[in-house]
């Protein structure tokens, strides 16, 4: 839990037992001895304005914005001066593997990577074992991260077949919940959703935006039977064959078809082709969007080339694909038909990822590391810092209606990330916090460096730790 929701509890547990009501204070009383700190002189980048200012933070959330603020007593003075000040990182699809596939993540390692390369919220996917499919496994995935996550957290409900009514509960709880996850492809468990009775019910009747996987699984299986009829073991080289662009459009093409007919607050995940991008507009801005589309960090760095060199390690679906769809995904991202950038971080074992093509299972551990790789592009001249910080902090918040986080603005949580964009980050064995203890960046050196992680105004994370004094919140929603 994270330290006011926790002694919240401890006090109803101790009236409930009958205890004198004082203790309760004593608990609330420690809830709001809060380090305080204040950020000197350093580069304030936010809302496409870089400004040299003071940062003045205090109980969990940004006090002052300004030129020479005076330090109250009991805050910590941090010299900013040549280092860069951003909101957190908002990863809106993780995978952090628990409950159930706990040898591969857990939502302890994973949200360490996450606050360790900058991401300070992460909205987590249903397809654990059992999947998320009710509201009481639903409830149980919240008080795991409660117990255990220095990052902000939110969990996607999952849908099946036959969960509808089920599923659309979360109505009455749209505040309180990133929204809905279908998958309209292949996926764990019983959550392939491919009955249109139920699609259109989960479209019609959804008051909470709905987020999809968006792969046509008919034609993902007769690409794969034609492949499997001329080889019988097939390599990584065919992934992009078997998943290929029309199975990706198809499928984004009828949930965008689908999401019109019945006006559907609709975000499809993690699109990975030129042709796709057909079907979105940047006619508008964000929060006038009814529908709203995703990139992901390695459509946008790696190409079907460079199957040769990672192999199985960058395995995942929807499938990394020719050149030509990757220079499309950023021009799309640099004119807004893109609204955000996240990981989909899926980590496995290097033992299952060793396997043959057709056993090794599709996903990339990429939380830690999706930040720098942004800012290694901004370093390139391939993307401004402004339009990163725009498409992993803001955008986000304004997709999901967040509330107060994702800006650095006075009165909102003080969810930052101090950089050091002139110092270099070597990603090595030792430094990899995933479970699953393997990058496809191992090796790799990075231009910029996290020095600092704020999550609600207290370090998450500096000079390589992981701080375990505090923990994140339950992230909450202004949904009208």
């Amino acid at each position: 839990m994270n330290s006011l929701m926790l002694h919240d509890n401890l006090g109803l547990s101790i009236k409930n037992n009958g205890i004198k009501p004082m203790i309760v204070l004593i608990h609330f009383s420690f809830v709001v001895e809060m380090k305080s700190y204040l950020i000197k002189e350093v580069l304030v980048v936010n809302e496409g304005q870089e400004v040299i200012s003071d940062v003045l933070i205090q109980n969990g959330y940004i006090e002052r914005l300004g030129s020479q603020l005076v330090k109250p007593s009991n805050c910590v003075e941090i010299n900013g001066e040549g280092k860069v000040l951003i909101p957190g990182v908002i990863d809106d699809q993780v995978h952090f593997r628990e409950p159930g596939l706990t040898h591969k993540a857990e939502i302890a390692t994973e949200s360490k990577a996450a606050v360790a390369g900058g991401t300070t919220t992460f909205m987590e996917m249903p397809n654990v074992k059992p999947p998320t499919l009710t509201m009481e496994l639903l409830e149980k995935k919240y008080a795991l991260a409660d117990q255990c996550s220095p990052a902000n957290y939110s969990f996607f409900m999952g849908v099946s077949n036959d969960n509808a009514e089920e599923a659309l509960k979360i109505n009455d709880r749209k505040n309180e919940i990133c929204g809905l996850k279908i998958f309209m492809g292949s996926s764990t468990g019983n959550m392939l959703v491919d009955n249109y009775v139920t699609l259109d019910k989960i479209f019609g009747e959804s008051e909470v935006l709905i987020a999809t996987h968006c792969e046509r699984e008919g034609i993902i299986k007769d690409n794969l039977d034609k492949v499997l009829a001329k080889n019988a073991n097939p390599d990584i080289a065919y992934h992009p064959i078997i998943r290929d662009v029309d199975a990706c459009y198809e499928s984004s093409f009828g949930a965008i078809q689908l999401a019109r007919k019945k006006n559907t607050r609709l975000h499809i995940l993690h699109i990975s082709t030129a042709k796709e991008l057909e079907l979105f507009s940047n006619m508008m801005p964000l929060k006038e969007k009814r529908i709203t589309a995703e990139v992901c960090v390695h459509h946008l760095h790696f190409t079907a080339d460079d199957y040769a060199q990672y192999g199985h390690q960058i395995k995942c679906n929807p499938a990394i694909k020719e050149a030509s769809n990757r220079e499309a995904l950023w021009k799309a991202l640099e004119n807004d038909t893109l609204d955000i950038i996240a990981t989909d971080h899926a980590p496995h074992t290097w033992e299952e990822k060793s396997q043959d093509y057709l056993k090794a299972p599709s996903g990339v551990p990429l939380v830690q590391h999706s930040l720098l790789l942004m800012l290694d592009y901004v370093k390139q001249g391939k993307i401004s810092l402004a339009k990163v910080i725009e498409k992993m902090c803001h955008a986000p918040a304004e997709c999901f209606d967040i509330k107060e986080r994702g800006y650095i603005r006075e009165g909102y949580h003080a969810d930052l990330v101090l950089l050091d964009l002139n110092n270099q980050t070597k990603v090595t064995k030792e430094n990899i916090l995933y479970k699953c203890n393997w990058s496809p960046f191992e090796g790799h050196n990075f231009s910029a460096t996290v020095l600092k992680t704020f999550v609600n105004g207290q370090i998450a994370y500096e000079n390589g730790l992981v701080s375990n004094e505090n923990l994140g919140q339950r992230v909450a929603f202004d949904r009208s």
